[in-house]
């Protein structure tokens, strides 16, 4: 993997994004309209189809290749007192990945998709481990209550990793997941910066904190606000100053696979987190985004709605990793598997009315 920036940091960014094909889009379509069935009795599984030809150029669109990749980092600000569990956990978690013993490995081994863990920055050294891509830009990022999470050197680090992932291998679809001890904190920061929400509103339990807990979220994250942002702040600023090393690996995976044209299915609320910083640098990367969920977490309902985005599926599931995203591939895989392979109405010498 290629982590290295260009040589004007984060230029690639605004790199141009291709519409997915109208014209496969159209076939697909009316190939829908002619299988056996109703037509729209199959609900979104059908626009899931149509949204894949236009991702693969074919009306006729099939899941083989889908890649996973989990980013770990730890976060500063958990040392205001965010988190339930300590800062530890993220690299005993990143151990837990790499031997296939997560929820989200299960998944990638159910779906047989391509999975690798990429460490950007944990507190715990990790060292070399067979399995594991180990780039540990710094032992986690600063405390944004104090100062910026990242230097501009670090987000572009952060942001070139997530971008070159999966590169030089086939892919049909991408799925990030992360891990982070105190990423809920952040988010809730970003959220709020970017869509200009109360800290109250949008701050939730995360792994589980107290009310004590959940009130030294909400302030921690009011604190950066004040820090940190005014109402013109761009949203590079805001991931720089707000973020940690795992969502801006997120960020650059979404428009960099976009750019490549590759559709990515988003996990819950630090993955839309993610998403939505991604969206406000490069606003046309949204038709290659789908929504895999709505977390249990407090407010992610609040931002889909916001970002007028409709989740396929609503588990109360709020574990991270990539786990809702993994889940909601067996969708998209029964989705193209029925378009592809039911009858028309000519084939199967129904009658259509």
């Amino acid at each position: 993997m290629n982590s290295s920036t260009d040589t004007i940091a984060g230029s690639w960014l605004r790199n141009p994004v291709a519409t997915p094909c109208k014209q496969s889009r159209e076939l697909a379509l009316a190939r829908q309209q002619q299988l056996t069935k109703p037509p729209g009795s199959l609900g979104r599984l059908e626009q899931l189809a149509i949204d894949f030809a236009g991702f693969q150029k074919t009306p006729v669109p099939q899941l083989k290749h889908p890649v996973i990749r989990v980013f770990a980092a730890d976060h500063g600000v958990v040392a205001e007192g965010v988190s339930a569990f300590p800062q530890a956990v993220t690299a005993q978690m990143v151990h837990n990945f790499v031997a296939g013993s997560a929820a989200i490995t299960v998944l990638a081994q159910q779906q047989g998709a391509d999975f690798a863990v990429i460490n950007l920055g944990t507190a715990e050294p990790m060292g070399e481990i067979p399995g594991l891509v180990n780039v540990q830009i710094a032992a986690g990022t600063e405390n944004f209550c104090h100062m910026a999470a990242m230097t501009q050197q670090q987000m572009d680090i952060a942001l070139a990793v997530g971008r070159d992932s999966c590169v030089d291998q086939p892919m049909d679809c991408f799925v990030g997941g992360e891990m982070g001890i105190g990423n809920t904190t952040s988010a809730a920061a970003i959220f709020c910066a970017l869509l200009g929400t109360e800290a109250d509103d949008i701050v939730g339990r995360g792994t589980g904190v107290d009310d004590a807990g959940l009130q030294r979220k909400r302030l921690a994250v009011q604190q950066g606000l004040d820090l940190h942002c005014k109402a013109d702040t761009d949203p590079e600023e805001i991931l720089r100053c707000l973020g940690g090393f795992e969502i801006a690996a997120l960020v650059g995976a979404y428009i960099g696979h976009a750019q490549r044209g590759v559709p990515s299915l988003v996990d819950g609320y630090i993955s839309t987190a993610a998403a939505l910083l991604a969206c406000k640098i490069s606003p046309s990367l949204a038709d290659w985004l789908l929504f895999s969920h709505c977390s249990a977490e407090a407010a992610h309902g609040l931002v889909l709605n916001t970002m007028q985005v409709k989740p396929l599926l609503n588990l109360d599931m709020r574990l991270g990793e990539g786990s809702g995203a993994g889940i909601a591939l067996s969708l998209i895989r029964s989705s193209l598997l029925l378009h592809t392979q039911m009858a028309t109405f000519a084939e199967a010498g129904v009658s259509e009315s």
